[in-house]
């Protein structure tokens, strides 16, 4: 696993090294509350991303990374457990059922970004979100529903579950591992490329706020 992962994550820290010289200060649109996947993440801590960046730099380091350990637990339970894979199996056929998918196929900067405006927004000129346009996943396809799982089933799910689980920790914290060690090219990046646009909006926050400026 070590050297798949290494690799895996120097492919994402150069990808997102090609991506960050494009960022613009008020390309994304404002969240109206934390993300959940951002917020407090370890694999940021590891990067030195955590603390005064932009949460639209910070956000796409870190869903591919979420991508990349979805990935290798992915692989692990297809390898390692086959009532979990099952179940996941049919998740994704019920999924794939649906007419439409708006969230899916968008690029890391852009995935887990809330894609509808907040519905309290006032005088929002929205006549339709994307949300409406999701269908819940289906579970009337005989097909996809299963015959319901016996107690050993059950408790045996409940087992490889807890082992996925465990595995996404160690995959996670070998991740974080070797993020720590690009470190300072990431920490580069933010100073030659994100830090002087950050400054020049706060210089130009500053003079408009100002009236001696005027």
């Amino acid at each position: 696993m070590d050297a798949s992962i290494e690799s895996r994550v120097g492919r994402e820290v150069e990808a997102w090294l090609r991506w960050v010289p494009r960022w613009r200060p008020g390309t994304h649109r404002a969240r109206s509350r934390l993300c959940q996947q951002c917020f407090g993440s370890p694999v940021l801590k590891a990067a030195g991303l955590d603390t005064d960046v932009p949460h639209a730099v910070q956000h796409p380091l870190s869903m591919r990374v979420k991508t990349l350990i979805e990935d290798e637990v992915e692989t692990y339970t297809a390898q390692n457990l086959p009532m979990l894979h099952r179940e996941l199996g049919l998740i994704e056929l019920r999924r794939a059922a649906q007419a439409y998918h708006p969230l899916e196929g968008l690029g890391p900067e852009f995935d887990g970004i809330e894609l509808d405006p907040p519905p309290s927004e006032p005088d929002s000129p929205y006549l339709f979100t994307f949300e409406e346009f999701v269908q819940p996943l289906s579970a009337d396809d005989p097909e996809l529903v299963p015959p319901p799982l016996s107690i050993e089933e059950k408790a045996s799910l409940r087992v490889e579950m807890r082992l996925a689980d465990d595995y996404a920790l160690i995959v996670g914290r070998r991740v974080c591992a070797v993020l720590a060690g690009h470190k300072d090219e990431l920490q580069n990046a933010i100073a030659r490329f994100v830090e002087p646009q950050v400054q020049a909006l706060l210089a130009d926050l500053g003079s408009t706020l100002d009236p001696h400026s005027r």
